[in-house]
C-alpha cells in the first residue's frame, strides 16, 4: 500500500520535499533529471497498473529525453510529455482512465487528457500544490519522494493556460531499476 497517497499534506511540507528513502522498490521508482538536478517519483502500480507500465515503457525507449514542459501554472502544475512541445502531441497509443483515490498533493504526478477520460497518452503533469478539483478526474500515478525543488524551479508560463516561451525540458528519465 503507498504511504503517500491519502494524507492531507500541506504546501510547506510532503514527501515531495522529503529526501528519498532507501526503502523504494526501483523497478517502480522513476528518476526524473531536470536542469536543476534529480527528482525521484515513486510509482503507483497497485493504484493505476496500465499506466505505470506505459510510463515505464516509455522511459525505457527514452522517450522522454529532451521533451520541453509546454505548459506550467504557478501555483499549480508543469505538465510535459508531448514531443511536439504544443500539448497536442502524444506517443500514439491511449490508455483507458485509471482513476483512483488518490489525492492531489504537492508532486502528485498525473496524466493529462482531453475531454474523453480514456485519451491519456503520453502527457502528464507535476502539481506543486494541492488540488482537490483534480481528484478522481485523472489517473495519478506517481508521487515525487525527493527534489521537489527541481519541479519548483521549472520556468513557468504566462497567461491563464500556461504556456511557456523558450520552456525548459527533461534531462532524461528512467526506471531507477536501470540506472
Amino acid at each position: 500500500m503507498n504511504k503517500w497517497r491519502n494524507l492531507d499534506l500541506g504546501v510547506k511540507r510532503s514527501p515531495a520535499d522529503a529526501g528519498a528513502g532507501g526503502d523504494l522498490d526501483l523497478e517502480n521508482t522513476l528518476y526524473l533529471e531536470l536542469k536543476d538536478g534529480r527528482v525521484v517519483i515513486q510509482l503507483f502500480p497497485d493504484l493505476a497498473p496500465n499506466h505505470v507500465a506505459r510510463i515505464k515503457e516509455l522511459c525505457r525507449q527514452n522517450f522522454y529525453d529532451g521533451i520541453v514542459f509546454h505548459r506550467v501554472i504557478d501555483g499549480f502544475m508543469a505538465q510535459t510529455g508531448d514531443p511536439t512541445g504544443t500539448g497536442m502531441g502524444g506517443s500514439g497509443q491511449n490508455l483507458g482512465a485509471e482513476f483512483n483515490n488518490t489525492r492531489h498533493v504537492r508532486g502528485t504526478c498525473s496524466m493529462a487528457r482531453a475531454q474523453d477520460p480514456n485519451s491519456a497518452d503520453s502527457q502528464f503533469y507535476i502539481v506543486f500544490q494541492p488540488a482537490s478539483h483534480l481528484d478522481g478526474q485523472y489517473t495519478a500515478w506517481g508521487q515525487v519522494v525527493s527534489g521537489m525543488a527541481h519541479v519548483d524551479a521549472i520556468k513557468k508560463g504566462a497567461g491563464g493556460n500556461g504556456e511557456v516561451s523558450d520552456p525548459d525540458s527533461i534531462v532524461t528519465m528512467r526506471v531507477a531499476a536501470d540506472v
